[in-house]
């Protein structure tokens, strides 16, 4: 089994500099290292014009971390887990799990990112401010220029394996997958029988969801094993794949007081 996570949009860098500093070659993947290199340096390059905020789709408060894209090589860097801090990686806790849990998540977890096309959850990055979705001078579109980097290394790898797909917009067209092979996991309140999407939420179930994948015994195989595990937590439908859309997880919680406030990660596995 595999689990594909898109990155945060809240990064974290290290608190203490141990020294540690990114080294495309120590990646997953090391045969991206040229166009990772490709995007990084013309990531620096617009990072340090007048263009950045606009093109890099950012606040005034976040100035600081596309300033530090223009010195990606030189800043403290620092597990993937631990330099992604959103909601979704709160909800997975990688910080949390055992020495096996993580060794298993350092194989079975891949993050998409527009920086690097894809990382494990355990390598060693600094923080940056660049999504999937960016247009970089000479790169071009990221979204597109991954999708031509990561076909042949991600098929190779995904082999006959299931895929937990926990991403969402940019991050799963870099990637699609086999259809009859992908998990694609959504995440719905529901209301007087209608159902939304609430943005927060829906990371927080997908990063709860991979959390509890990772803390079985035995990985989950299936999308039965998958949806098992998941009706312990949530209320769950499956949808099968059909044609080139993948199967299809629902994960849905009622729009009570009680469900607004998400759970903490960790749950047992049910499996």
């Amino acid at each position: 089994m595999l689990i594909l996570l898109p990155p945060s949009e809240g990064k974290t860098a290290p608190a203490d500099d141990d020294g540690a500093r990114l080294n495309l070659a120590a990646l997953r993947f090391p045969q991206l290292t040229a166009a990772r290199t490709e995007v990084i340096e013309a990531l620096a390059v617009l990072s340090g014009t007048d263009l950045a905020q606009t093109t890099l789709k950012v606040g005034p408060k976040a100035l600081s971390e596309v300033a530090a894209n223009t010195r990606l090589f030189h800043e403290p860097a620092a597990p993937a887990y631990r330099i992604y801090t959103g909601v979704l990686y709160e909800a997975l806790g990688a910080s949390s799990l055992s020495e096996a849990e993580l060794h298993r998540a350092a194989e079975q977890v891949l993050v998409f990112s527009g920086g690097f096309g894809v990382t494990g959850l355990t390598d060693v990055i600094p923080a940056y401010r660049c999504s999937m979705d960016v247009k970089l001078p000479i790169v071009g579109n990221l979204g597109s220029f991954w999708k031509k980097q990561l076909k042949d290394p991600m098929d190779d790898l995904v082999g006959d394996q299931l895929v937990v797909d926990c991403r969402s917009g940019a991050y799963q067209r870099a990637y699609s997958g086999p259809a009859e092979q992908m998990l694609q996991v959504n995440s719905f309140t529901e209301k007087d029988g209608q159902r939304k999407v609430i943005t927060h939420f829906a990371k927080h179930a997908r990063g709860e969801l991979a959390g509890m994948l990772l803390r079985c015994a035995t990985a989950p195989e299936t999308v039965e094993d998958v949806a098992g595990l998941a009706a312990g937590r949530w209320r769950v439908q499956v949808r099968p794949a059909t044609g080139r859309t993948p199967h299809q997880l629902d994960l849905v919680e009622p729009a009570s007081p009680e469900a607004a406030v998400p759970q903490r990660a960790g749950a047992t596995c049910r499996a």
